[in-house]
């Protein structure tokens, strides 16, 4: 088959299911084909579910000639992150110490991927336990970024972002604590969706920080995906973070008009100390938008300065918390870089984190006040471009900083506020490296977020352009 035909985007590929154009056989057959073609050059994949993956595919095909077409996700073929509980299938978080684990219960996003039809093609490469930014991992070996593979595709979901811009499956599920969603999207040139916090159930996924992780997906356009949270979003009865607030039409919102919607744009902060090309593309990108009908208004959000130690505070003294059990018994098993940061958490002042927590508070206050004068705010998805694998400085304009203080910096103020937040490609620099625009709004107004997104994706071509791999 054509490589082409994986490489289209979920809502492209489903009416053909549907309309049994094409079979979810043929197409599971030729990510599979594209896996092995690629997996050692980019190394997305940890666990590749070949067996599960070709029962899946024909029980769909069998369903949609029978006319039980289950929706947009029936037959498509989508990589799971290795943070995620897959019954029958091995689970790692890119770990030595869970190496051996299956687990017998499925995670409650996977579980209703599932249902909604998925073809599970793989577990997908991952930073250590979710801790850090780049998926140079000391037991997997590294995963590499599709657009020049001596460089890193960003963490912790790297190996999702890698597999998806790469044409290995149609979308992928990830995690976010610190940007690990927007981080490798924004670097591998697709799509990272960030929900709010609470709108996806964490349950089943293995926690980086209880109260910074967020679900969502990785895909190929925006309306993939709206797609994807549709079938993952709602309550969930064993995760009481998860909400259970009404779920709107994402699909059909979506395609609203963006005329007269403001854009805030947060001069300070989000705009120092970024790379000059990502600078400019961002400014474009924005200056499109106001072509399109939306206002471009000035926002100020005091405090930011202080997210960097709210997260570490927060990560530190969570992780370590999850992770106690292991360290007592198997403190040997963590990479060296993993357990340096666990080790940390031992001596980390109560105090500290309590505190952390109540300037949370603060933030959100800050932010929720200045989405009282604008509609969402846009940004750079990040100051820098990615290093190659094994480097840890960047240049972020006219500061060299190391790459987890760059790839963190405009992206956990929406991970400590739980702000729903979008990277969509934007352009690319001179070298041929994608860039990411971010889009931020209100708590469960993804639909707003992904409707800007959309209105940018549909009046440019970045998204549409793909790695050269053969």
């Amino acid at each position: 088959m054509p490589e082409v035909l994986i490489s289209r985007p979920i809502h492209q590929l489903a009416p053909l299911l549907q309309k049994k154009e094409i079979s979810p056989l043929e197409l599971f057959d030729a990510a599979i084909e594209r896996i092995h073609q690629l997996q050692p050059k980019l190394n997305s994949f940890i666990t590749i579910t070949e067996e599960q993956g070709r029962r899946a595919a024909t029980e769909a095909e069998s369903e949609i000639r029978k006319g039980q077409y289950r929706g947009p996700l029936h037959g498509i073929p989508i990589s799971i992150k290795d943070l995620f509980a897959t019954r029958g299938v091995r689970t790692t978080a890119g770990s030595k110490i869970l190496a051996k684990w299956i687990p017998d219960y499925d995670a409650t996003a996977v579980a209703r991927l599932h249902r909604a039809g998925m073809v599970l093609v793989g577990k997908t490469h991952m930073h250590e336990f979710a801790y850090g930014v780049t998926n140079d991992n000391p037991h997997y070996g590294p995963a590499r970024n599709p657009w020049d593979p001596s460089r890193v595709p960003g963490g912790s979901s790297g190996g999702s972002a890698a597999a998806v811009a790469s044409s290995q499956c149609a979308a992928s599920l990830g995690s976010d604590s610190g940007g690990s969603i927007r981080t490798p999207a924004a670097v591998c040139g697709v799509v990272g969706l960030k929900p709010t916090y609470g709108r996806v159930s964490r349950w089943g996924a293995i926690p980086l920080a209880w109260t910074l992780d967020h679900v969502g997906p990785l895909t190929k356009s925006v309306e993939d995906a709206a797609i994807m949270l549709a079938a993952m979003a709602g309550p969930e009865a064993n995760d009481p973070s998860a909400s259970s607030r009404p779920l709107p039409d994402y699909r059909k919102e979506i395609h609203e008009s963006i005329r007269g919607l403001r854009l805030g744009v947060p001069r300070q902060y989000f705009f120092q100390h970024v790379d000059p090309e990502i600078e400019r593309l961002v400014s474009a990108a924005i200056r499109q938008l106001e072509s399109l009908g939306a206002t471009h208004v000035e926002v100020e959000i005091p405090d930011l300065e202080n997210c960097s130690a709210m997260e570490a505070h927060i990560t530190l003294a969570e992780a370590t918390s999850y992770h106690e059990p292991y360290l007592r018994k198997q403190a040997d098993d963590y990479g060296p870089g993993v357990r340096t940061n666990l080790e940390a958490g031992r001596y980390l002042l109560a105090t500290d984190y309590v505190k952390s927590q109540r300037a949370r508070t603060l933030l959100q206050r800050n932010f929720n006040e200045a989405l009282q004068h604008a509609d969402v705010i846009v940004s750079p998805t990040l100051p820098a471009l990615p290093p190659r694998v094994g480097e840890v400085w960047v240049q972020s304009g006219d500061l060299r900083e190391h790459v987890i203080d760059a790839f963190l910096r405009f992206n956990i103020p929406y991970d400590l506020t739980g702000l729903p937040a979008i990277s969509v490609p934007c352009g690319f620099s001179s070298a041929g490296l994608p860039i990411g625009l971010q889009i931020a709004g209100r708590a469960f107004e993804e639909a707003t977020i992904l409707k800007v997104a959309l209105a940018y994706e549909r009046s440019t071509s970045w998204h549409l352009a793909r790695p050269a791999l053969e």
